[in-house]
């Protein structure tokens, strides 16, 4: 019963004088392994765990040589060959979770980016329309009140304010609509029925209702083409497109300005450009020309002379034309800017 006891005093005694030798050598490869860590924080993802794996694994390894004397016994032998084959296993796996790590912290990283950008929108969208809506019901509500007041008795007058009230009524009709439709597209509820569609008549139809307000605004307009493509889309969407474009267009040009539609082809695609005179859109906002209520200016009262809606033309324009696996970019070009929209062309 003794010979047991003594034995296993003699293993705690050993462990006891063996246990600084092992720390004096590990220690040191731990913080350097730290310091490595520590240089390498700007570092990917991969590097940084790979070096943590490796630190345990080289401080073990370290230790049991200090321990050894550097006698490379059998048992030493095969303690290092069970640290390398950890160093083997530990290493490939560090790689691939590290990996794995940084991709779900990139794609988190956008995702709450994405969440971030959306929901400012949705806060400037709800502040701008907001103020947008308020400006002509507060106009209609005067107007009204000064009708039934009989403040306004002549009949010039109130035919006049007759048609002040529908035309912000118009307008108001249009917001509602522009709110309806971009509704659609950010919630992925537009449905297009595709087919062949001549460009040619798509764009006729909008210069002839667009005509009117260009020549109130004494600006030109005319449409030129090297061909006239047949586009794969919906007519009704496609004319959207078309309209809030030129209406854009129009909008910015100043009087005895030109809005010119050109239309070709460009490879697979079908080529609408769209280019007016409003002096070019500066660099640091050329980037932000289809964001929801985005007009180029600080002020936010509607202009009196158009029924332009909450500024959601170009995003319902840019969304329709995603929805028909197109693309819209804008630059500068001569005397203002250059609207170009491709749309793939209807198979023969």
């Amino acid at each position: 019963m003794i010979e047991p006891s003594e034995s296993f005093g003699d293993m705690l005694t050993h462990v006891w004088h063996i246990l600084p030798l092992a720390l004096a050598f590990a220690l040191p490869v731990a913080l350097l392994g730290g310091a490595v860590l520590y240089r390498l924080r700007g570092r990917s993802l991969v590097t940084s765990l790979t070096v943590l794996m490796l630190i345990p694994v080289l401080a073990t390894f370290a230790g049991v040589l200090g321990i050894s004397g550097f006698m490379f016994t059998p048992a030493l032998t095969t303690m290092l060959l069970v640290c390398l084959l950890v160093g083997v296993v530990t290493v490939p796996s560090a790689i691939i979770l590290g990996r794995a790590i940084a991709r779900r912290s990139v794609w988190e990283r956008e995702a709450r980016e994405r969440e971030r950008a959306a929901e400012a929108a949705r806060r400037d969208l709800v502040a701008w329309i907001s103020h947008d809506l308020r400006s002509p019901l507060a106009g209609i509500r005067a107007m009204a009140e000064a009708l039934a007041d009989g403040i306004v008795s002549e009949p010039g007058e109130v035919a006049d304010y007759a048609q002040r009230i529908s035309g912000e009524t118009t307008r108001l009709s249009g917001m509602v609509g522009d709110l309806f439709e971009l509704s659609r597209i950010t919630a992925g509820a537009l449905r297009l029925t595709l087919s062949a569609v001549p460009l040619q008549e798509v764009i006729s139809e909008t210069l002839a209702v667009q005509t009117p307000v260009a020549r109130q605004k004494k600006v030109k307009l005319r449409a030129d083409a090297d061909i006239w493509p047949v586009v794969a889309g919906s007519d009704p969407e496609l004319a959207r497109i078309v309209s809030n474009l030129v209406s854009n267009a129009i909008r910015h040009t100043p009087p005895d300005g030109t809005v010119a539609v050109h239309v070709g082809i460009d490879g697979d695609n079908a080529l609408l450009a769209v280019e007016d005179g409003c002096g070019g859109i500066p660099l640091e906002e050329i980037g932000r020309v289809f964001e929801v209520a985005f007009r180029g200016t600080q002020a936010r009262t509607p202009d009196r002379t158009s029924t332009t809606g909450g500024g959601l033309g170009l995003a319902i324009a840019k969304g329709l034309v995603e929805a028909h696996r197109g693309r819209i970019q804008v630059h500068n070009h001569g005397p203002g800017c250059r609207f170009e929209v491709r749309l793939p062309l209807a198979a023969r």
